[in-house]
């Protein structure tokens, strides 16, 4: 994400499932799994909701980890699997160091990329988490569902780096900085880079996306919201939700616009 401080939370209730009789909703639990590419990193996760339910992935912008969206997880409906992760660098996750590829995030959500009753998982991204759900969708096409960006960072023009962010390089060298934002920070001097790498790739994104962006979002400006809709040209369907006045700290102003999101989502996918 492009905010330089905040981990954020997400309380975003869906639908319940299609199972005649689905199980209750297990309580939140924290698990690890290991990837395959990149090789060996063990990333852990919140797992809430209904066990073999219609998944949903949110992923965390930067910095943060997965402990933002224990109120999610803890929300998880009836019929429905929900999963938080701490992202690469982040939390409980492996490596210790940055990671700066938005291609390496991406796929370190690879092995829950599960069907369920032939539903693909929908995944969430907040700012930062925005892009990466965007990567995984253009990598990875038939295996996910369908993509929701809150206040998501995607257009590299309005990516800058301020003068700051190279004294916390500095301190990040010297030792100086905590894990969580020494990585936040080498994250995002990487990120123009990595979405103007990326651009190209949104156009092989075919799956359902909504956009919900405030205007008033300081961190990442609403100018995000032309570049994408711009960008997303195969995407069916396109939607936007343009929350006017609102900062970036959707999650916890709006949930019941983000709930309603993943529920028309989750019945149209």
């Amino acid at each position: 994400m492009k905010a330089r401080a905040v981990p954020l939370a997400l309380a975003a209730v869906g639908l319940a499932g299609s199972a005649d009789k689905p199980a209750e909703p297990a309580a939140v639990t924290r698990e690890s799994y290991t990837t395959a590419a990149p090789p060996g990193w063990r990333i852990s996760m919140l797992r809430g909701g209904t066990p073999g339910g219609r998944r949903v992935i949110f992923i965390h912008g930067t910095p943060g980890d997965a402990a933002g969206w224990r109120a999610t997880v803890e929300s998880a409906p009836v019929g429905f699997e929900y999963l938080a992760i701490d992202r690469p660098g982040f939390g409980q996750s492996q490596p210790a160091d940055a990671v700066v590829t938005l291609a390496a995030h991406a796929d370190a959500i690879a092995p829950l990329l599960v069907a369920r009753n032939g539903h693909w998982p929908i995944l969430v991204g907040h700012s930062y988490g925005g892009p990466v759900a965007a990567a995984a969708a253009a990598r990875m096409p038939e295996r996910v569902g369908g993509v929701i960006l809150l206040a998501a960072a995607l257009d590299p023009g309005q990516e800058k780096v301020h003068p700051a962010q190279w004294v916390g390089e500095w301190l990040t060298l010297k030792g100086l900085l905590p894990r969580m934002l020494a990585n936040a920070n080498r994250e995002l001097l990487a990120l123009k880079h990595e979405l103007i790498a990326l651009a190209p790739r949104l156009d092989d994104v075919r799956q359902p996306v909504t956009i919900i962006h405030g205007t008033a979002d300081v961190q990442v400006p609403y100018a995000n919201v032309p570049y994408m809709t711009a960008r997303f040209t195969a995407a069916h369907p396109l939607r936007v939700i343009r929350l006017d006045r609102q900062d970036h700290f959707l999650p916890w102003k709006h949930p019941r616009v983000i709930a309603r999101e993943i529920a028309i989502m989750a019945r149209a996918t």
